[in-house]
């Protein structure tokens, strides 16, 4: 595994499915905490991860919302991104796709503004610094209402050359996507995703409204689909792809989530492997690709395919994909 292990740590990636506020390193809670005279129910950051205690879905967003009261200011915005860009320079990370919930911060009276800003500062420079290319997606949080969905939209739209999608997250139980579909009709311009997370009640059902009802370019987790021939069919006929986070998937399926993109890979879907939470799932996506390898062994060529696939659905001009693409064909096999 040692050969392998270094064929993946280096190897030219590119992240589809990280949500920022999810890369929120307990240390730097604790250095904005104490920079906004925020106090936070720990004593320190070992005892912070160890209160990282959840099992599915809604008691993680328990946990995950709580640690947003520290992000305040434009400089907390901008400190949060370029962490996680820093983190992604060290992991070869070529290329990220940026999930960012505005109304986490909106609904707590931090402008929307204040927000994209200092993303934006970090991406800028992360591209002239760090030679790290990343784009952002907005994402609308499933359980706050449609309304509250539309006007973050039109708030979105002096800020959309900054914004390459709109996507949704957050709790699935009965926030089906066709509550949203209004919303996603007025996204004009805008690259469309949805989350169908792992295990969810009526997975089945949210996947075919993503693909009938909304219109997705590509879907953000999607793992139950291995359950329908009908809707993988309609997967691949579409070409979308599928961006899973086999480490958070495990804390919700446990063990069994470990063959799925084998898989899914073997169905011929176009999977790729992202982080999603990786300062609470405790992985970032080098970490996720070798808990893959480490449950299902992959081949070289299928390690690469996976970042073939997330290079071939990014949301990049032909030009760019085909430079990602060059380098990922040049580097050697173990």
């Amino acid at each position: 595994m040692t050969d392998l292990t270094e064929f993946i740590s280096r190897l030219p990636k590119c992240e589809l499915h990280v949500h920022i506020e999810g890369t929120l390193e307990p240390e730097l809670k604790f250095a904005l905490a104490a920079r906004n005279n925020v106090t936070l129910p720990y004593a320190d950051a070992v005892a912070m991860r160890a209160g990282y205690a959840f099992h599915d879905l809604p008691s993680f967003l328990a946990v995950y919302y709580e640690g947003m009261s520290v992000l305040l200011t434009e400089t907390d915005f901008y400190d949060l991104a370029w962490a996680y860009l820093n983190r992604a320079k060290d992991q070869h990370v070529r290329y990220a796709e940026i999930f960012f919930d505005p109304q986490a911060h909106t609904s707590r009276g931090v402008e929307f503004g204040t927000v994209l800003r200092g993303l934006r500062r970090a991406v800028m420079d992360a591209r002239r610094l760090l030679d790290v290319r990343a784009q952002l997606i907005m994402c609308f949080m499933r359980d706050f209402s449609a309304e509250y969905a539309m006007a973050t939209l039109m708030e979105s739209l002096p800020y959309r050359e900054w914004i390459i999608g709109v996507g949704l997250d957050s709790d699935e139980r009965a926030n089906p996507p066709a509550k949203f579909a209004a919303v996603f009709a007025r996204a004009e311009g805008y690259q469309l995703t949805m989350h169908c997370d792992l295990d969810q009640e009526n997975s089945l059902d949210h996947i075919r409204q993503c693909l009938d009802v909304i219109g997705v370019d590509r879907i953000d987790h999607g793992v139950n689909c291995l359950e329908s021939e009908e809707l993988q069919d309609e997967i691949r006929r579409r070409g979308l792809g599928l961006t899973v986070c086999p480490v958070s998937n495990g804390y919700v399926r446990g063990a069994s989530w470990q063959d799925a993109v084998r898989k899914l890979l073997d169905a011929g879907l176009r999977v790729t492997v992202s982080s999603d939470d990786p300062a609470y799932m405790n992985g970032y996506v080098t970490e996720n690709l070798l808990a893959v390898q480490a449950a299902t062994p992959l081949t070289p060529a299928e390690l690469v395919r996976l970042q073939r696939n997330a290079f071939e659905i990014a949301w990049l001009p032909d030009a760019v994909k085909d430079g990602y693409l060059a380098e990922l064909d040049g580097y050697p096999a173990p």
